[in-house]
């Protein structure tokens, strides 16, 4: 590594440290001991950081990567470059002043891990491993135009405006709860070192209970913050979005603090999936991620596009992967039922049980339970509606569709050849509505992807019209031999 990475990993330590040398200060009084000790800890950090730097090397051997890490006893990791599925080139804010950046190997053998990481490579030695790795592993496939095309083409690059969207998918709103819960917890960690005792924390608590228009408050305006928290955590993850074509490789740049790089080799793509939830939907945008075989960790590395107008999402799927032309097909009217059913009678159930409670006790407590549960009952109408109308499944002769869901729906679009096998499921209420749960296999992606609350002849059908050659000796009847 480049020794400039020993200017970054005490720093790194530094937060574990924190605790226990505010300890031994505070033990030692702040005399010139406890000085002393404290400093005795951040040289043992350095030194440390020295000793890792020293006994870790990394080589490319013919057709492996090895690294080595020796002091005591010697570890030696072999990686085969033809096992290579991707390369995520990262540049955290320190690394990134020092010009280095933390290079990551995936192999799809360490599940949501990388296989290998090389922290603290010079940026130009993290883009040659880079071009080395993913052309040593790039093969190129006819099926699939344009895999290993040489140079770099980009995609689309998201205008910043369009970062306005985040907000709308609901995965960051959520900040300023957490932020202030991890206050709240750090408080109670280091209370002590700071001279804050259990008294002092129920002291808090009941004049905060006594007080509880301030506690609503902070509520409101912790609720008040969320879409701009986290309408700015979204636009620092997702900064300056590139998704390009690069040498065979489908290659997604963000971020503003650290930028990150994140290499898909465009041959083991086996489609992609469209998500949306209910705001993002009125907004007309949408988000997509590739379904990769053997990618560790897909739902962070394999995002494609962050939110973007869904005209121009179904227009780079169809660039960088390939396009689905195929409307998706309906689902029996039962499965509207079902879903109304679920959305709707849990509510009425309970509304029901509040309102004769009502009557009985008289107790105004049961107001506060019947009324939400009416409004719920009555919003479970359009939502069941919704999640009827989200469910669909198609074939174009090269990809298979399917789709569901409502608060957050999915359409995940699937190559014919990823397709391994058929699963069909009833549960006993399937049964009894007739209509059942195709999952079609993939080894790609999150390894089955359902298509719900099919009939049973779709059930049967969708399979032998998919892979006939499968089902084609079991579906054909054989004429015995006439004596």
């Amino acid at each position: 590594m480049s020794p400039k990475v020993l200017l970054i990993d005490p720093v790194r330590m530094l937060p574990s440290l924190l605790l226990p040398l505010v300890g031994v200060l505070f033990v030692g009084g702040f005399s010139a001991r406890s000085y002393l000790w404290a400093a005795l800890g951040v040289a043992g950090t350095v030194v440390f950081a020295i000793i890792r730097w020293a006994t870790f090397t990394y080589e490319i051997v013919g057709d492996r990567l090895e690294t080595k890490r020796s002091l005591i006893s010697r570890s030696v990791r072999t990686i085969p470059l033809e096992r290579i599925r991707g390369v995520d080139v990262s540049t955290p804010p320190m690394h990134r002043l020092l010009g280095l950046a933390v290079l990551k190997i995936d192999t799809g053998a360490s599940g949501g891990d990388e296989e290998a990481e090389l922290d603290g490579v010079t940026l130009q030695e993290a883009e040659r491993l880079r071009a080395v790795l993913l052309r040593r592993t790039a093969r190129p496939e006819t099926h699939a135009p344009d895999l290993a095309g040489p140079g770099e083409r980009v995609i689309i690059g998201v205008p910043r405006r369009w970062l306005l969207y985040g907000p709308l998918s609901g995965a960051y709103l959520l900040t300023p709860f957490a932020l202030a819960g991890g206050a709240i917890g750090l408080t109670f960690q280091w209370g002590d070192d700071l001279g804050l005792d259990q008294d002092a924390a129920w002291s808090a608590g009941e004049w905060l209970w006594d007080h509880p228009y301030l506690l609503l408050v902070a509520v409101l305006l912790l609720v008040l913050a969320m879409p701009f928290v986290g309408g700015v955590m979204y636009a620092v993850f997702n900064w300056d979005f590139q998704l390009k074509r690069r040498d065979g490789y489908l290659v997604a740049e963000r971020g503003l603090i650290n930028r990150r790089s994140v290499s898909l080799e465009s041959a083991r793509v086996r489609g992609y999936e469209i998500v949306d939830g209910l705001a993002e939907r009125w907004a007309g945008v949408v988000r997509a991620w590739a379904i990769v075989t053997g990618l560790g960790d897909s739902e962070t590395r394999g995002q494609l596009l962050p939110d973007v107008p869904r005209v121009v999402a179904y227009q780079v799927t169809a660039d960088a992967i390939g396009p689905y032309r195929a409307p998706l097909r309906p689902h029996p009217p039962v499965a509207r039922n079902r879903r109304l059913f679920r959305a709707v009678f849990p509510w009425a159930v309970l509304s029901l049980v509040s309102a004769v409670a009502l009557l009985a006790t008289g107790t105004v407590l049961w107001w506060f339970l019947l009324v939400p549960s009416l409004l719920l009952a009555a919003v479970g109408v359009p939502l069941g509606l919704d999640r009827y109308a989200s469910l669909g499944h198609g074939y174009d002769g090269v990809r298979l569709a399917v789709r569901s869901g409502s608060l957050r729906r999915s359409q995940a679009v699937i190559e014919r050849r990823a397709v391994v096998g058929w699963r069909l499921r009833q549960t006993w209420f399937q049964r009894r509505a007739g209509v059942l749960t195709l999952i079609a296999g993939v080894g790609a992606g999150k390894g089955g992807y359902s298509a719900i609350d099919m009939s049973e002849a779709q059930g049967a059908g969708f399979p032998a019209e998919v892979t006939p050659e499968w089902l084609a000796p079991f579906l054909t009847s054989r004429t015995p031999p006439t004596p």
